[in-house]
């Protein structure tokens, strides 16, 4: 599903994307533990690749957050569900998955449907970012992110 969803994502077609990642999600705690997970895989990739990209590339890897006209913004004043999606990635890169799963369960628990997609479209978006940059540097990029990306045109 983690495939498909960057695939969707890739394409552009974000609602697609978010709705195979959230759209089994019935309120259920077996949907908010598939979800949570899901996110946190999303995560770890990530991680991962910063790591790559931070060890093996000539240019460090840097958190920057925009606001809708293209400014740079710091992370506590970005917007609840950005800085959720922030603070499970640093937590990730960190090696603190507690950290990390904490937000996400934070994320499940209080956030509205709309704060859940932008937490699962950040993390989307992050794993198609570093997926190419790292291939762009022949850094290593987990196979099933790979498919993905070799997917579409």
């Amino acid at each position: 599903m983690a495939g498909e969803a960057l695939a969707a994502a890739r394409a552009g077609e974000d609602a697609v994307a978010v709705d195979l990642v959230t759209g089994y999600l019935s309120g259920s705690p077996e949907g908010n533990e598939e979800i949570r997970e899901l996110v946190l895989l999303l995560f770890a990739e990530c991680s991962s690749m910063v790591s790559a990209l931070g060890s093996g590339g000539a240019t460090p890897v840097k958190m920057q957050v925009f606001d809708e006209d293209g400014n740079e913004v710091q992370i506590d004043d970005a917007d609840p569900p950005v800085r959720t999606a922030i603070r499970a990635l640093l937590a990730e890169v960190h090696g603190d998955q507690d950290a990390a799963s904490e937000q996400i369960e934070i994320a499940l628990a209080n956030g509205q449907p709309q704060e859940l997609a932008t937490v699962v479209l950040q993390a989307l978006r992050w794993t198609l970012k570093l997926a190419i940059e790292c291939e762009t540097r022949d850094l290593p990029v987990a196979p099933w992110i790979t498919a993905s990306l070799d997917d579409q045109p």
